[in-house]
């Protein structure tokens, strides 16, 4: 790389990306209205990188490996472009002193609308209007009432937050799970994931907004499902594997609920001839919850705090959503 390019080299640097179709330009842009004192550039190709990285203070992008961190010798802030950041050597971050933060919050708002409108499809039964139109058969059919019912969410994040905060106007009962209960939250109740028997005893919907650990593992299981009332309705946007599908399909099979609407699955993608597929009170999404065409444009919000607390500080520590 010659000097002058050296000297043009952007100091935050944007990594090739595509998500929900939006073109990663506008990700640029975003940040470029965001922190107009810093230099913003777009590795577009592999050779583009290669000659930027190593002049990078901040990447944004979803996945950096040891090779390509080993390269990037003045960098101070790797901007994930993804919630979960497992993915990531992090132990590599840490012994190089990188800061890590990762996208938490960014699909908020757009998942706690789906969660809402998954709720409110199965409240005024929209799958079986739909089925009718299909048949062009006009015949009137049962609905329910949302307000005066509990709706639990599993998950205090800021997906299950966003889900409460949008259930408030709906005259419910509110009840949350999450690890530590003793934190409280937005609910009217709080149980821990020990308790989720008790907590979903009484909903009519059951709303599953946490991440998958080992506590969350197939933690909606049978025992959960016999507890559940039979008008209840799962609503799952967090992972397929924090149910047990073989006791799903048995809930469903034997009307232990009444329905599900599901953004993932265990497994997933969910194979042609998995029986979920032919449950007619089953709504399956391809996990897609989480599209929105806001997305590049929260996360630069976060980037741009991340890069104006530095400033502030002097130093790449207690970032907002810093992992690492």
């Amino acid at each position: 790389m010659t000097d002058e390019a050296t000297a043009d080299a952007p100091d935050v640097l944007v990594l090739r990306q595509n998500i929900h179709g939006i073109p990663p330009e506008s990700y640029v842009a975003a940040l470029r209205d965001r922190i107009p004192d810093r230099e913003v550039g777009y590795a577009a190709t592999p050779d583009e990188e290669r000659e930027l990285l190593p002049e990078a203070q901040v990447l944004a992008g979803f996945e950096l490996d040891e090779q390509r961190l080993d390269r990037a010798a003045n960098l101070d802030l790797f901007a994930c472009s993804y919630a979960g950041v497992d993915h990531l050597p992090l132990d590599a971050f840490r012994e190089r002193g990188v800061a890590v933060t990762n996208a938490s919050g960014v699909h908020g708002p757009n998942i706690g609308e789906y969660a809402l409108g998954a709720i409110l499809s199965f409240t005024r039964d929209f799958l079986e209007s739909r089925r009718r139109q299909r048949r062009r058969e006009w015949r009137s059919h049962q609905g329910h009432e949302l307000a005066g019912s509990t709706v639990a969410v599993v998950g205090m994040g800021s997906i299950g937050q966003s889900v409460v905060q949008r259930l408030r106007g709906f005259e419910v009962d509110t009840v949350g799970v999450r690890y530590s209960p003793e934190k409280g939250g937005p609910t009217d109740e709080v149980y821990g994931y020990d308790e989720i028997a008790e907590a979903v005893a009484d909903a009519a919907y059951v709303v599953l907004a946490c991440p998958l650990t080992d506590e969350t593992e197939n933690l909606v299981d049978e025992a959960v499902f016999l507890t559940m009332p039979p008008e209840a309705v799962l609503v799952n946007v967090a992972r397929g594997g924090v149910v047990d599908t073989d006791a799903l399909v048995d809930a469903l099979r034997w009307n232990s609920i009444r329905g599900a609407a599901l953004d993932v699955t265990d497994p997933e993608p969910l194979p042609e001839d998995h029986e979920l597929w032919t449950f007619e009170n089953v709504l399956l999404t391809p996990h897609n919850a989480g599209h929105t065409p806001e997305y590049f444009e929260r996360l630069a919000d976060i980037v741009a705090e991340a890069v104006a607390t530095a400033e502030e500080s002097g130093e790449w520590q207690d970032l907002p959503n810093q992992v690492v």
